[in-house]
C-alpha cells in the first residue's frame, strides 16, 4: 500500500536553497515536507573549509554548515524524508510526486532545489584529493592558494573566468586545455593572453594527480600531450576543474521550461517557473553565481512566493 502524504509545500533537494526554503515555509506554518535526495546537503558536503558564508568569524566546515541548516529546518517544523523523487506530475492540481521508497505526495506547491553538479575528470586520483587541493569553485576556494602555483583545467568561459579570478591570489596560474584554441568569448581570451600571471598549456590533458597522503595534499599533476602522447609533470598546490556544470533537472525534462543547458527558467526577479505554484531555487536555475549564500537567498524567495500563492488560493 502506498503512503499518501498531503502537504502545502513539497521541497525537492536539500542544499542551502532547499533547507532555507524549508525554514521559511515552516516558520510560516505551512508544514513543508522536504525530500533530501541522493546527496543530502549538496555540493557543500564535499567542501571542507568555508570562509565566505556570512555570520561566522572563523573558517567553518561545509558538512557542518549543512547539518546546522538541516537541524534548524527540523526544529521549526519541517518534515524531512531521506528519499528520492522518481516521478512527478505537474498536469494535475494538486501536484503529485512519487518517491523511491513508495511514498506519494499530494502538494499545492513545489520548490525545486535539486542543485547542480560540477563535471569532473573522473580520475581515481582526482577523488583522492577533492577538497584537499582539488576544487571546482575558484570563488569558494581561491583564497586558500595565496602566493601559490595553481592550475585550471578547461577551455570555456568558466575556465577562463576561474583563471582570471585566481590571479588575485595565486602567484601563477597555468591553464591546461586539451585543444589548441580556447572556446571562451573573445574578450575573455584577450584578458587571459594579456595577464602575465597566466600561462596556457595547449594540447594537454590531466592523466593523474599526485600528492602526499598524511596529511592529504596535492603536490603535482601528470599531463599527457593529446597529439603525441608524451607525458610531463607539473608542480602545483591546487587544481581547479572548470569543464562545466550539469543541473540536476532530468526529473523535470519536458515538464517545465528549461534553457538549452537544462537549467530551469524562472520569471525575472522571481523563482516562479513556467508552472504556477512551482518554484526553482539555487544552482538548479543559477548558472552564474553558484554560491551557497545566493542559493539560500533564492530558497527564502521561493518560500515567500509559495506562501503568497497559497494565501491567494485560500
Amino acid at each position: 500500500m502506498v503512503d499518501n502524504i498531503k502537504t502545502n509545500v513539497l521541497i525537492i533537494g536539500s542544499g542551502p536553497a532547499g533547507y532555507t526554503a524549508a525554514i521559511y515555509a515552516a516558520r510560516a506554518n505551512l508544514k513543508p515536507n522536504l525530500i533530501s535526495g541522493l546527496d543530502p546537503g549538496g555540493q557543500l558536503t564535499i567542501t571542507t573549509d568555508v570562509e565566505n558564508y556570512p555570520g561566522y568569524e572563523n573558517v567553518i566546515q561545509g558538512p557542518w554548515l549543512m547539518e546546522q541548516m538541516k537541524e534548524q529546518a527540523l526544529k521549526v517544523g519541517t518534515e524531512i524524508h531521506n528519499d528520492l523523487v522518481t516521478e512527478i506530475n505537474f498536469n494535475s492540481f494538486p501536484f503529485y510526486a512519487k518517491t523511491d521508497s513508495g511514498l506519494l505526495f499530494e502538494t499545492k506547491t513545489v520548490i525545486i532545489s535539486t542543485g547542480a553538479q560540477a563535471r569532473w575528470l573522473n580520475l581515481e586520483s582526482e577523488n583522492r584529493f577533492k577538497g584537499f587541493g582539488i576544487s571546482a569553485c575558484a570563488t569558494c576556494d581561491g583564497f586558500f592558494f595565496k602566493d601559490k602555483n595553481v592550475i585550471v583545467v578547461g577551455g570555456g568561459n568558466t575556465a577562463v573566468e576561474e583563471a582570471l579570478f585566481l590571479t588575485n591570489f595565486a602567484s601563477k596560474v597555468t591553464l591546461i586545455h586539451r585543444r589548441e584554441k580556447l572556446r571562451a568569448e573573445k574578450i575573455l581570451q584577450d584578458r587571459v593572453f594579456n595577464n602575465k600571471k597566466i600561462e596556457i598549456l595547449w594540447n594537454n590533458k590531466v592523466k593523474e594527480f599526485v600528492g602526499d597522503e598524511n596529511p592529504i595534499s596535492l603536490k603535482k599533476v601528470i599531463l599527457e600531450n593529446t597529439k603525441d602522447g608524451s607525458e610531463t609533470s607539473l608542480e602545483t598546490s591546487g587544481a581547479f576543474i572548470a569543464i562545466g556544470h550539469d543541473p540536476a533537472t532530468s526529473l523535470f525534462k519536458d515538464k517545465i521550461e528549461m534553457d538549452k543547458e537544462n537549467y530551469i527558467i524562472t520569471k525575472p526577479d522571481s523563482t516562479e517557473t513556467s508552472i504556477k505554484g512551482v518554484y526553482a531555487a539555487g544552482d538548479v536555475k543559477d548558472k552564474i553565481y553558484r554560491q551557497a549564500v545566493t542559493a539560500a537567498g533564492m530558497g527564502c524567495m521561493a518560500a515567500l512566493e509559495a506562501e503568497k500563492y497559497l494565501a491567494e488560493l485560500n
